[in-house]
């Protein structure tokens, strides 16, 4: 007798990228996965809780380099959840954090399979956390901003714009394509003092961490070679960091560590 083949889709966020801050509600959908179709910023090491037997298939993307297209990603997921019922959709971050999964949540209720959603610590708070930058701090900044750099035409949002003219801490995602643009809009706004911490490989062993002001962050990233994944954070809220202490008191010589 067949087995009766009961779809069903969640979308798990996967968090920051250290596998240790998965939600234990993303592990335990995981554990009864049929199917894991995995992105590129969600750390490989979060597959071992979905069983040895389950079907992972990665369908990252890059800058430059695309495994699949969004649409195919979403046919993707409806043809493996009708052939094998359970499928996780594991997103880095938290899904509904530029991580399009309302898109794909849409696309699979238009087949009527049943879908769930396990968010995930975005990596837009837990980053700057991680580093002791608190994105907002009492007498300092009373609200944050999460900007895209690069919108879906491949252009800097204009949000960035309208961001550089608060007070607001402003934590930009997928921007460094487009730094020379953010600080030019900052700068524009006699904001060149203002602190800024550029955070690659976030939470991970190989997390890098360029700290200047934005008249000297270009030279920063260009001396030390941080790039992408990255995340940048603007605001006086850096400069409160315990954790980055020792190079607020020499800003201006363009500091960067690397975690060993």
């Amino acid at each position: 007798m067949n087995k009766i083949i009961k779809p069903k889709v969640t979308l798990v966020g996967a968090g920051p990228g250290d596998p240790d801050l998965l939600t234990i509600k993303g592990a335990k959908a995981l554990a009864d996965a049929n199917v894991v179709l995995y992105d590129a910023l969600a750390n490989e090491e979060i597959l071992t809780y979905a069983p040895k037997k389950s079907i992972k298939i990665f369908v990252g993307k890059r800058k430059g380099c695309h495994e699949y297209t969004q649409d195919q990603i979403n046919q993707l997921i409806v043809d493996n959840a009708l052939t094998y019922g359970n499928v996780v959709r594991l997103k880095g971050g938290d899904p509904f954090i530029f991580g399009r999964g309302s898109e794909e949540i849409e696309y699979i209720e238009s087949f009527g399979i049943p879908t769930a959603v396990i968010p995930g610590i975005s990596s837009s708070i837990a980053v700057p956390a991680n580093q002791g930058i608190s994105l907002t701090k009492r007498g300092v900044s009373e609200s944050f901003w999460v900007i895209t750099g690069t919108t879906s035409d491949r252009k800097l949002s204009n949000d960035v714009a309208l961001a550089a003219q608060s007070s607001a801490t402003v934590v930009i995602l997928m921007g460094m394509s487009k730094l020379d643009q953010i600080v030019a809009l900052f700068q524009n706004e006699s904001k060149g003092e203002t602190p800024v911490a550029i955070i690659q490989n976030g939470t991970l062993p190989n997390e890098k961490v360029g700290v200047g002001t934005i008249n000297t962050i270009t030279k920063v990233v260009a001396d030390n070679g941080l790039s992408s994944p990255a995340i940048i954070v603007i605001g006086e809220v850096v400069r409160e960091s315990n954790k980055l202490k020792n190079f607020h008191q020499e800003f201006i010589s363009n500091k960067v560590y690397a975690r060993e």
